[in-house]
């Protein structure tokens, strides 16, 4: 089985190990616009050895934000700066990935530190959209109910936000399909109550996503890979479970999806989840063997030690962190010498490098 630093080849994109930084809100923009602060925060973890440097969920449209601080990727002016982040990164020697999100009836609320809840659209918020009339909680917004022209609205904005990923200089994409935004909610019995193609039945309630992976291949390139990040259960009786999303992931298959992310949680409010060391691991490890889709394993994996027995026992193709690498975010560099493997490092850090280490970029 492979390990921690064994290369891997998703079509034509050669990621170097198999350690990817997970999307991780910013609350740093304006409008949209990446800053200085994600050019900063994405390379500094590019520089710091990890794989594929993924950005925080980007929004495809105004009012698919989480908040109104969050990044997009809705217009053709938000291209320049983010293609910036993207030629450090891939100079890095890293994969540099953005996942597209939209936040369905979990948009418009405060980023923390703000405030709690929903944005009045008097404060600068909006009204979200969801699958049906359900608020997230008493504090949230009370969505509007998608009819067939805004789903479709959906299916396009997403893929015009890929074939502007694309021209920014991006590598690999990830769709947001957890959660509890938009798409996990269109999942999920509890959030969609619909009574059209979009609901009911568990294919209905499987279109939307299967349609947005569609539309966004018809213009992301064949030689570029395509993840999605799903939440493997609700972790509520009732809701979506780690069945449903092993008949998800054989309907992503033959749609040309190359591995999923597999987290969990976020669509119920008050879902009890057991926290725990690698606690969604187990979801990752049966998604990948009953389905033979590829996955990632994300959620409290710290150690170095941790992260390889996670891929030399199977459980996943990808190791997919977020918190440790905002703590340390040299944290791959650090787990090749614990582990006894020769990494790269930046040229301009050499000199703090183990011995016989090679330099992953040049001198500008």
């Amino acid at each position: 089985m492979p390990h921690l630093f064994e290369p891997l080849r998703q079509r034509a994109v050669d990621f170097r190990n198999r350690v990817a930084v997970s999307p991780m809100c910013q609350y740093s923009s304006q409008d949209g616009f990446a800053s200085d602060w994600h050019f900063v925060h994405l390379g500094s973890r590019a520089a710091g050895g990890a794989a594929a440097v993924l950005t925080e969920a980007t929004s495809v449209s105004p009012e698919g934000r989480i908040s109104p601080q969050d990044l997009g990727i809705w217009k053709d002016e938000h291209i320049e700066m983010l293609a910036r982040i993207t030629r450090f990164i891939n100079g890095q020697g890293a994969i540099a990935g953005m996942q597209l999100a939209h936040a369905g009836r979990k948009a418009s609320t405060w980023a923390p530190g703000q405030g709690t809840g929903a944005v009045a659209v008097e404060a600068g918020g909006w009204v979200p959209v969801a699958p049906s009339a359900l608020a997230f909680a008493p504090d949230y917004a009370m969505p509007r109910a998608l009819d067939a022209a805004g789903i479709r609205k959906v299916i396009a904005d997403f893929a015009a936000a890929a074939q502007r990923a694309l021209t920014a200089g991006f590598q690999l994409l990830e769709l947001h399909a957890a959660h509890g935004y938009l798409l996990h909610e269109f999942l999920s019995p509890l959030s969609n109550q619909r009574t059209d193609a979009y609901g009911g039945s568990p294919e209905n309630r499987c279109r939307l996503v299967c349609e947005t992976v569609a539309a966004v291949r018809e213009v992301w390139p064949e030689r570029y890979p395509l993840w999605v990040r799903i939440s493997a259960t609700d972790w509520t009786e009732g809701g979506w479970d780690v069945e449903a999303s092993i008949e998800l992931a054989r309907r992503l298959r033959p749609l040309s999806v190359d591995l999923l992310d597999c987290s969990s949680g976020g669509n119920v409010a008050q879902a009890k989840i057991p926290l725990g060391a690698g606690y969604q691991t187990g979801f990752a490890e049966r998604i990948r063997r009953e389905s033979g889709m590829p996955t990632g394993a994300v959620g409290m994996i710290t150690a170095p030690a941790q992260a390889d027995h996670i891929l030399r026992s199977g459980q996943a193709d990808m190791i997919v962190m977020a918190r440790e690498l905002l703590r340390d975010p040299y944290w791959p560099l650090r787990a090749a010498r614990e582990l006894g493997v020769t990494a790269a490092w930046p040229v301009q850090y050499l000199r703090a490098a183990p011995a016989g280490s090679t330099a992953q970029n040049k001198m500008p």
